[in-house]
């Protein structure tokens, strides 16, 4: 990968690329790509973990939560998981909604990854209800929930530094054969339109993180959607959360072997990279594509009101591998606000629906 890179950089006009294209080769190529590369990412063995590998809980809790919804506002039973993983989500949710009701889910599977879609087969049973789809065209006109856990943190972004009122924009060259960083007046007019439109201000030597195709990735959503909800889940900051002094250096970071790394330029293509969602930005967009803002939770917050607080067995067991320890373990780490809940937000938009 470091070869291919230098090559690509060596090879450019300017000798030199964004930050978004070089997190679309490190994580994207489809030769030498993390996403793409046949390697466990998520788990102990992987480099980071998300809610749903920590406990089934987190899938049945969506489950119920959804099914309550669908009778409620009288919705299609059809999922569309965006970016699915190993699977486990999936047959969580499979399994409490086949608990729940007698009314089989359509379950589709949009993943990226062609090692996750391999390991999704062995984990679920595809079938006519259960399918892997290319793209959100494969189901346009759809009605239900379209849910995403750690999308939109992972998509490639532009990187802009405020230097004494003039925004620059934060490049990657080459220097004595090794990547190193280059600040150049900004020029991208896109970027400049979405600093404007989103209301963002930046603080002098602050950096920021500008992701471009947020847009794209939230008008296929709405345009495949008729009718339905949008339920999105991930980390991020709001406008007056960028504003304070720990974001002056942006949020752009490497997960390498569960180590964080804040220098994106090691490891490529061995390193999930990733960035803070800017959550005011993804709301006013939605709204003007036609997913109205319903409401944000922290997802510690969120799961509560799913009812995950009445899994909690309350009898005491002295033995910690229990299984009933364990299952309660698994619990109070997804609704501790301590836990990793605390550090997600769960945004809900809807269409279609009066």
């Amino acid at each position: 990968m470091i070869n291919f890179l230098k090559e690509f950089i060596s090879n450019h006009p300017f000798k030199r690329i964004t930050y978004a294209e070089y997190m679309e080769v490190a994580l994207y190529h489809p030769e030498y790509g993390y996403y793409m590369r046949e390697k466990e990412k998520i788990g102990r063995k992987g480099d980071f973990i998300t809610s749903s590998n920590i406990s089934d809980f987190y899938g049945k809790s969506i489950a119920k939560w959804y099914y309550k919804q669908m009778n409620k506002l009288k919705l299609a039973p059809a999922i569309c998981e965006i970016g699915a993983g190993t699977g486990r989500f999936a047959k969580a949710f499979i399994d409490e909604w086949n608990h729940l009701s007698s009314v089989p889910i359509r379950y589709y599977i949009l993943e990226a990854s062609p090692y996750h879609r391999k390991v999704q087969q062995k984990v679920l049973h595809f079938n006519d209800y259960v399918k892997q789809i290319e793209g959100l065209d494969e189901i346009n006109p759809f009605e239900g929930l379209i849910f995403s856990n750690e999308l939109f943190d992972a998509l490639p972004v532009h990187v802009i530094e405020n230097h004494n009122g003039q925004l620059m924009e934060l490049m990657i060259g080459l220097n004595n054969d090794q990547l190193v960083e280059i600040a150049v007046p900004l020029e991208n007019e896109k970027i400049m339109t979405f600093i404007k439109s989103s209301g963002l201000k930046l603080n002098n030597k602050q950096r920021i993180e500008i992701p471009l195709l947020m847009e794209e990735v939230i008008s296929n959503i709405a345009n495949a959607l008729t009718k339905g909800l949008v339920l999105t889940v991930d980390y991020g900051y709001t406008n007056e959360e960028w504003q304070e002094l720990g974001r002056r250096d942006g949020s752009l970071r490497g997960y390498y072997q569960h180590q964080q790394f804040n220098h994106v330029l090691m490891h490529p293509g061995e390193m999930d990279i990733t960035s803070h969602v800017h959550f005011d930005s993804l709301i006013r967009i939605g709204n003007q594509l036609g997913l109205a803002f319903q409401q944000k939770w922290r997802q510690d917050e969120f799961l509560l009101t799913t009812g995950l607080l009445d899994e909690l067995q309350n009898h005491y067991d002295p033995d910690p591998f229990s299984e009933v320890s364990k299952r309660n373990r698994a619990i109070r780490s997804l609704i501790m606000p301590s836990s990793i809940s605390g550090s997600f937000h769960v945004i809900l938009q809807k269409k279609g629906i009066e």
